[in-house]
C-alpha cells in the first residue's frame, strides 16, 4: 500500500490506487487503472486514471499522454466487444463536472436509440454486486484477448 500526500489522501481516485478503497478493477498498468463507475451511463461505463494524481488533463505530464490514451484506445474497443455496443462515448471533465478533482477518461458503451442525448444522462447503477462483477469480466476477458494480438 502506498502512503498518501495530504491532497491525495482526500482524493478518492488516489485512494482506489493505493488499495484503501474498493472498486471494480478491469484493466491497470504501471502508469494507469482502470475500474467501473459505481454510478454508469450503462453497464460497462469504465473510468481510465492516471496512477498519480493529476487533477486534470492539461496536469498529465506530456511523457504520461501517450501511454493513456493508448489505453484508452484499448479500453474503448475492450468495453465495445464486451458489452456487445455499437460504438463508444469517451469524455473528460476539467473541473467544470468534474465529480472527483483527479484526471479520468469516461469509456461509455454506447447504441443507437440508448437515450443519451446532449449531456444530460440519466446515471443507471448496477443492480447489484453481482452484475457489476460480472460486467467487470466480461471487459476483463475482452481486453485480455486483445492484448494477445
Amino acid at each position: 500500500m502506498n502512503i498518501l500526500s495530504e491532497p491525495e489522501a482526500a482524493c478518492t481516485f488516489c485512494r482506489i490506487t493505493a488499495g484503501e478503497l474498493p472498486a471494480a478493477i478491469v484493466f491497470e498498468d504501471e502508469n494507469s487503472l482502470a475500474f467501473l463507475d459505481r454510478r454508469p451511463l450503462f453497464a460497462g461505463h469504465c473510468l481510465l486514471i492516471p496512477r498519480a494524481h493529476h487533477p486534470t488533463l492539461p496536469d498529465l505530464p506530456p511523457e504520461l499522454v501517450a501511454a493513456l490514451f493508448a489505453n484508452v484506445c484499448l479500453l474503448a474497443r475492450a468495453v465495445e466487444e464486451a458489452m456487445g455496443a455499437e460504438g463508444s462515448f469517451i469524455g473528460i471533465n476539467n473541473r467544470v463536472s468534474q465529480s472527483v478533482p483527479h484526471l479520468h477518461v469516461h469509456i461509455v458503451p454506447r447504441r443507437r436509440g440508448d437515450g443519451l442525448k446532449g449531456f444530460f444522462w440519466p446515471r443507471r447503477p448496477y443492480a447489484d454486486e453481482a452484475q457489476m462483477l460480472m460486467t467487470r469480466d466480461k471487459i476483463c476477458a475482452s481486453l485480455a484477448a486483445l492484448l494477445q494480438e
